[in-house]
């Protein structure tokens, strides 16, 4: 991926108040500073275009307009964050003038930049619709653990996938490996727009994954794979989890 061709995506962070498993998740306190606040500075430190968070609630909005970043509040009705993403998008890009859009959930604060930029990667093939990522489950009790879903796909080159299926059950069977799908999405313009504007699916609502509606209406998802996956807080003990995994980080460094 071309430095050109990276200042032409959108990044957009989505970020909602309303978490059953952790109120007020965006403004956290992880090491002093708001949760939404470190994703914001792992997007800048990936270098792919202009960021934006897209938010349902005016204090996570002042919170990142504090860092130094930009915040667009979006109807808090909206479904779901690709509805926050494509709304937010709208307002500040109007004219379309970026060409991709990088979805980078609010919710990853340790998140690599090598692992926001590698969503982004498949979009060199101008066949694929939607970039993503996943990380191969080396974790026995994760392969059964349906809060981590599967990515079910074809090689396609060197660390790519061409996305078949995803499921939050165990799957493909027989040996091999079996590879954790990471919630990051690079879509191409048109196809975010597509995207949104469709039915949830069947297979969507069955597995409660939102990324086969793409799937069932014919989009190419084509997927990178990382080494690492990025924690993801959802709960008081992932919150823990990352405070603890960041106070480690320093003391390394010191």
């Amino acid at each position: 991926m071309t430095r050109d061709a990276r200042g032409r995506a959108l990044v957009v962070i989505p970020a909602r108040m309303a978490s059953t498993r952790l109120p007020d998740k965006p403004l956290a306190d992880i090491d002093g500073r708001p949760m939404i606040v470190h994703v914001l500075e792992q997007a800048r430190a990936a270098d792919i275009g202009p960021i934006i968070v897209a938010c349902d609630d005016a204090r996570i909005a002042v919170a990142v307009e504090t860092a130094g970043g930009r915040a667009i509040l979006t109807d808090p009705a909206l479904a779901s964050g690709s509805d926050r993403v494509h709304a937010a998008a709208e307002a500040a890009d109007p004219d379309g003038a970026f060409e991709t859009i990088l979805n980078l959930q609010g919710d990853v604060p340790m998140i690599e930049p090598d692992a926001i930029r590698a969503a982004f990667d498949p979009l060199e093939d101008p066949a694929v619709d939607i970039g993503t990522i996943a990380t191969e489950i080396r974790d026995a009790a994760k392969r059964d653990d349906p809060g981590f879903v599967k990515t079910v796909g074809t090689p396609v080159g060197d660390e790519r996938l061409r996305a078949l299926y995803f499921t939050r059950s165990t799957a493909p069977s027989g040996p091999g490996p079996l590879y954790q799908h990471l919630g990051i999405y690079a879509y191409r313009r048109a196809a975010l727009a597509r995207f949104v504007a469709l039915p949830p699916s069947c297979l969507e609502r069955r597995e409660s994954l939102e990324q086969l509606r793409a799937l069932e209406a014919g989009m190419r998802i084509d997927v990178s794979l990382i080494g690492s996956a990025p924690m993801d807080v959802n709960t008081p003990e992932d919150l823990e989890a990352v405070r603890a995994a960041l106070r480690h980080r320093r003391s390394l460094s010191s």
